[in-house]
């Protein structure tokens, strides 16, 4: 695993030990896997844009009154190499480089291209932690059977997830077809607060933290998001969460719960607005934080 250095790291940490895979309880690794994309593409250059964003956020976090990475350590990797894999071989890979992070006892914070890559996270991760739930950030259910004939797409993670028997709560969903409509009927593994029933409406964090187990995976798709928050997408609705709601959401299931990692994907990155990348990038940190602890 190539371990990059500070012009090219998350935050551009300098101090050696602050960012070596050695040392660092967070590793961050990027995986710009783009295969299915369905509207916008683009989200191959998320994962750089991302940590390239990040190089511009402060070290110094406001809320928690802290430096958060002198307290963890943030080891950021090369980008994962796929090759001609894709389907289930890239799902494989994603599986196998993110399992060799979690022998090393590391927080895996992955940064990624389309959402076809949260269900390599989650089979690492599920190894790990048998009983873990998933907390989905997302305008789409992500639970079409197929889509355009592939069970492997971005349209489909989260029914392939449902697949393996784990848990699944849903906040900011404003996008979906009867099919899914009909999984979340019928199904008592899922747990879906439609966009309409959380913005600007009070106590439904709380109702939000109440659907999950103790340990959690947290899957933020960045058109969870309003796009006047988070823009660059790849299949932007209206509608969308702010940035508190999903910031004080983050802090209430890190202080509750055990959240045992995250990723965040489906930014597609334009030259000439990088709104989106940087402030995926500060709310990755300020996650990290939470975590770490006040």
């Amino acid at each position: 695993m190539k371990v990059l250095d500070s012009e090219n790291n998350f935050l551009a940490i300098s101090e050696p030990e602050l960012c070596s895979l050695e040392q660092s309880r967070f590793v961050i690794q990027q995986v710009p896997y783009e295969y299915t994309s369905s509207y916008h593409s683009g989200s191959a250059l998320g994962p750089q844009a991302i940590v390239d964003a990040s190089h511009y956020v402060e070290f110094y976090d406001e809320v928690l009154d802290k430096e958060t990475y002198k307290s963890c350590g943030i080891c950021t990797l090369a980008p994962i190499e796929f090759g001609d894999r894709v389907d289930a071989a890239a799902i494989d890979l994603i599986e196998e480089h993110t399992v060799q992070l979690l022998n090393l006892n590391k927080t895996v914070v992955s940064f990624g291209a389309e959402h076809t890559v949260t269900l390599g996270f989650v089979k690492a991760y599920q190894k790990k932690f048998p009983d873990l739930c998933v907390l989905q950030i997302d305008a789409h259910s992500d639970l079409r059977l197929e889509y355009h004939g592939n069970p492997y797409s971005h349209a489909s993670v989260m029914a392939r997830v449902h697949d393996l028997n784990i848990p699944i709560t849903q906040v900011g969903i404003r996008a979906q077809c009867k099919q899914e409509s009909d999984l979340i009927q019928s199904s008592d593994r899922i747990h879906t607060f439609y966009a309409h029933e959380v913005v600007g409406k009070e106590n439904w964090i709380e109702k939000v933290v109440n659907t999950l187990g103790d340990n959690v995976y947290i899957t933020i798709d960045a058109d969870g998001f309003d796009p006047s928050v988070v823009p660059n997408v790849g299949t932007a609705e209206p509608g969308g969460l702010s940035w508190y709601e999903v910031v004080d959401l983050m802090e209430a299931v890190c202080q509750k719960r055990n959240v045992i990692g995250f990723d965040i994907v489906e930014v597609a990155p334009i030259k000439e607005n990088t709104l989106s990348e940087f402030t995926l990038a500060k709310l990755a940190y300020r996650i990290m934080g939470f975590i770490t602890g006040r």
